[in-house]
């Protein structure tokens, strides 16, 4: 017969996991006290917890306890072999046989070890199997329904200490990529300033010299077209450096209290001609309920121009461009959204379209945007993009409202 388990111990070893697994402890130290508590509750020889990394598709080692360490540096297992009847079963598995049983990997050395019986528990989570807790025992054994029970109240803490960990693993990989985002974009504007400085002047002299050469060569010939074009590449390139000094500054922006709306519309205003030459409609929502906020309005205006310059090349032929602004659900941003019913951007560059230099433009610099990102920034703000190819492209600009703003409002 199974022993009998006393609930206070159950319920203080649950309080104590669950503790750990709200208190920032580290994944690894919980899915430890899990395998410890599993193995002493039980009197087991030692535990294991083992994850399914769905790249590999193989369990790996997650907490083990009670076991050698030349058995449990093995490596990862096929999830095959273990998790196929845990799955269809979802049930609890226990191993009797533990040298012809297909479920026992490397039964020699399982035996070799003094283990005479397994138990196997499905760790799910919304029917998705995460991993599995193994108890081994030094002999057979039954069990009561108390201790089957507890065992499945053990597993179901290990889920949600693996989805925890999951959802940790996926924060700090967001949070690499936008630091080694912002080290980057330092980098990048610390030798901007360099090369910038560096070609500037010889790029003045060749335009200098190339118009005076112009005036004096004659109307029509090869020599005319190929200063025309020195000047032509000369000047891209100066305007290659113009924003690659936009892009290096670091000078805190000149702020003022500052109605958004206003510097939406001088932006739409210098582009008007170009909304009209190529056909394209423009549709504006601006609300009338905007606070204003602190800004350097000159700045600003620079990246809602890029914006709507991109909007209006994305569209091939005639399409619209929408531009709206709002208070956020929250009350604490201004958002502008600029969007168009463009060729969209494809996923695989969606991670790239902020970089410095990446552009998918014949002519592009791709500068504009890590412009805007930088500008943002300085800013206190965050910009969003969301794109699908042939479906658009959406941008959006939140900009910190002043907290005495919040405050003026809360007591409105």
């Amino acid at each position: 017969m199974g022993q009998r388990i006393d609930f206070e111990t159950l319920y203080n070893i649950l309080r104590e996991i669950s503790a750990s697994l709200h208190s920032g402890a580290h994944v690894k130290d919980v899915l430890d006290t899990i395998v410890m508590k599993s193995a002493e509750m039980l009197n087991a020889r030692g535990a294991l917890i083992r994850i399914l990394n769905q790249e590999t598709n193989q369990l790996e080692l997650g907490a083990a306890y009670g076991l050698s360490d030349q058995y449990v540096s093995k490596g990862p297992i096929p999830r095959e072999k273990i998790i196929t009847d845990l799955c269809r079963q979802n049930r609890i598995i226990i191993v009797r046989d533990i040298l012809n049983d297909p479920r026992v990997q490397r039964p020699q050395e399982v035996w070799a070890e003094g283990i005479r019986m397994i138990i196997d528990s499905p760790i799910t989570y919304k029917d998705d199997v995460l991993g599995i807790l193994r108890i081994y025992f030094d002999e057979p054994r039954e069990f009561s329904e108390e201790e089957l029970h507890y065992i499945i109240l053990i597993a179901e803490r290990g889920a949600s200490v693996i989805q925890k960990a999951q959802l940790i693993e996926m924060q700090e990989s967001r949070y690499d990529q936008l630091a080694l985002q912002t080290e980057k974009l330092s980098a990048m504007g610390r030798m901007a300033a360099g090369i910038a400085h560096e070609i500037n002047n010889p790029l003045a002299g060749i335009l200098l010299f190339s118009s005076n050469l112009l005036k004096k060569a004659p109307k029509e010939g090869p020599f005319r077209e190929g200063l025309e074009i020195i000047m032509q590449e000369t000047l891209r390139c100066k305007t290659i450096i113009h924003e690659l000094l936009e892009f290096s500054r670091s000078s805190v922006p000149k702020t003022a209290l500052v109605d958004v709306n206003n510097v939406i519309m001088r932006a739409i205003h210098l582009l008007e001609n170009e909304f009209r030459l190529r056909h394209i409609r423009l549709e504006v929502d601006l609300s009338k309920q905007l606070p204003k906020i602190i800004i350097d309005e000159h700045q600003i205006e620079q990246i809602l121009v890029n914006l709507l310059l991109n909007a209006i090349q994305a569209i091939e032929e005639q399409g619209t461009v929408t531009i709206l602004s709002n208070v956020t659900s929250d009350r604490r941003n201004v958002a502008i959204e600029v969007s168009d019913t463009g060729c969209g951007i494809p996923p695989e560059n969606m991670s790239k379209i902020f970089e410095p230099f990446f552009s998918t433009k014949a002519k592009g610099t791709g500068l504009g945007l890590a412009v805007t990102y930088g500008i943002v920034q300085k800013h206190g703000g965050h910009v969003y993009a969301f794109s699908q190819p042939n479906q658009g492209s959406r941008f959006i600009i939140e900009l910190p409202i002043p907290p005495d703003v919040h405050q003026g409002e809360t007591r409105r």
